[in-house]
């Protein structure tokens, strides 16, 4: 078997999947831009039809569709990709561990794309003490903790109603865009401090602030897909662990259970004797790489597919609801 082909088949197409989603999520906001500069022009410039994908970057919104659909059984029309999209990730996380990060998210394909920068300027990527490390990684939970206490524990289901009736709610895509678009000072200086400790630093944004990324990995938890290593065939190389973007050590344990996997499958292609594998514990047999990502990939089309045929994808909003409600924005701050 050629083991050296079969890892860089499996990291070639990782990278393909991450780069090919990261431009289809650009080319998602660019369709999205033109849809809302036909409606900021008074109609002068071209209409585009709006993409629902759109709503995958309202994830703190689809959190109160999500307590309202199980609260009162409605489903939000609003922004029902929101809650599908959310649902979705959740689902591959369920059950294909933390693969939304690792194949899927555009941030996350641009902090890996930073760190192998910063690996080739450097000839390293720098790592701060674990005392630092683990009490840096504890602020992307603090963080989700603070949105599920507001919107879980803290929001009246009647208050959820008013939300997502609101205005705000209906143009918070398009708030969203202008936050991209019109970024103040302080969040381009943000961004840049972060892009630069990416590059010193491996996905420092998804290991330290990303609440998203914590709220998957505390689900990936549950997931029966694990890295498992079959001691048998283990020689200690320890490339395993050296290579995981995580830092976990792989090398010393039975099967990975942490919430900080993402599933990207590099400890895999690293491993020299093929004593690793992304597997259930229902079998003994290590399947093929090319199974997780076909599992997760598969996750993510069924969940969109089924929020489609069950009617929750377009958005309720016409024509005219946007030319009524997109003059408005400037004056919607809640």
């Amino acid at each position: 078997m050629d083991l050296r082909g079969a890892i860089a088949r499996t990291a070639f197409w990782r990278s393909a999947v991450q780069w090919g989603f990261f431009f289809w999520v650009l080319y998602i906001g660019l369709k999205f831009g033109l849809f809302v500069h036909h409606f900021e022009s008074g109609g002068a410039a071209p209409y585009h039809s709006r993409p629902q994908g759109v709503e995958g970057f309202l994830p703190i919104g689809a959190l109160v569709s999500l307590k309202h659909w199980m609260a009162t059984g409605i489903f939000d029309t609003i922004h029902p990709a929101a809650l599908v999209l959310f649902l979705t990730f959740m689902a591959m996380s369920l059950l294909a561990k933390k693969s939304f990060c690792s194949w899927l998210c555009p941030v996350g394909t641009l902090s890996e794309g930073l760190w192998k920068i910063g690996r080739r300027l450097f000839g390293r990527n720098f790592h701060p003490w674990t005392w630092l490390d683990v009490g840096l990684r504890g602020i992307k939970y603090l963080l989700l903790f603070f949105f599920v206490k507001i919107i879980l524990l803290d929001m009246p289901a009647i208050a959820m109603g008013s939300f997502l009736k609101a205005p705000y709610w209906a143009v918070s895509d398009i708030k969203m865009l202008h936050f991209f678009t019109g970024m103040s000072a302080t969040v381009m200086t943000f961004i840049a401090v972060t892009a630069a400790l990416s590059l010193l630093y491996r996905n420092a944004w998804c290991r330290y602030l990303c609440p998203y990324g914590a709220l998957l990995g505390l689900v990936s938890l549950m997931s029966p897909m694990k890295i498992r290593r079959r001691e048998e065939f283990c020689t200690d190389c320890r490339l395993c662990s050296r290579t995981c973007p995580a830092r976990m050590p792989v090398h010393r344990r039975g099967s990975i259970r942490s919430p900080e996997c993402t599933g990207c499958l590099s400890c895999v292609g690293a491993c020299p004797e093929e004593a690793l594998a992304m597997n259930t514990p229902f079998h003994g047999k290590f399947a093929p790489s090319w199974v997780f990502p076909v599992l997760a990939l598969s996750i993510y089309a069924g969940g969109i597919f089924i929020g489609m045929a069950t009617g929750h994808w377009e958005t309720s909003l016409t024509y005219q609801d946007y030319q009524r409600l997109i003059p408005m924005i400037p004056y919607l701050s809640h």
